[in-house]
């Protein structure tokens, strides 16, 4: 049960979060219970969604966006994020199961996309405090130092969302999966 009060639909949010909560709605075709418990303050709606979009245009393609969300869904033990970043990286970026395992494992089976996921895992898991050979690897794999440092913003808005969803224990609305590793 979730500990605030979500509201039921858009209507029932905050008048300042409707139009955005319309947006999110035309974009995947309903709206997911994250972002109506979001609502609630109209303003980290807003923050959240402006972040998420001007990344969204960003040079990443959206496969390696997701496989960085598994990873760091899996890592902080979000079941919410899990669970929605599986189901948006089968449908939306067409990732298979064994490319999704590999992601909740911090990996990738694509050799570009493991030099990004190997780097948000290790960003994420330490905190930031990578090495030189860190930076370097991904580097090596071709990218940009403007992907980089999206690389590391997504692994930021990754765990502010899994962050969110256990503080306030949002009720998962995608097919259910669940961490294998504990926070």
């Amino acid at each position: 049960m979730t500990r605030i009060t979500t509201p039921a639909t858009v209507a029932d949010a905050p008048e300042a979060s409707r139009p955005m909560l319309d947006a999110v709605a035309r974009q995947l075709g309903s709206v997911p219970n994250m972002f109506r418990a979001i609502s609630t303050s109209p303003q980290a709606l807003e923050g959240y969604l402006g972040l998420s979009g001007a990344l969204a245009k960003g040079s990443l393609p959206a496969a390696t966006r997701e496989r960085i969300a598994l990873a760091v869904a899996e890592m902080n033990g979000c079941n919410y994020c899990l669970s929605a970043h599986t189901y948006l990286g089968r449908a939306l970026a067409h990732l298979d199961d064994a490319e999704i395992t590999a992601n909740r494992h911090g990996a990738s089976n694509d050799p570009r996309a493991d030099a990004a996921v190997r780097f948000a895992a290790k960003v994420a898991r330490d905190r930031g405090h990578i090495g030189d050979s860190d930076f370097a690897a991904v580097k090596r794999a071709g990218y940009t130092d403007a992907q980089v440092i999206e690389i590391v913003q997504h692994v930021a808005l990754n765990v502010w969302t899994n962050f969110f969803n256990e503080v306030f224990q949002t009720e998962i609305d995608f097919p259910l999966v669940e961490a294998r590793q504990a926070a």
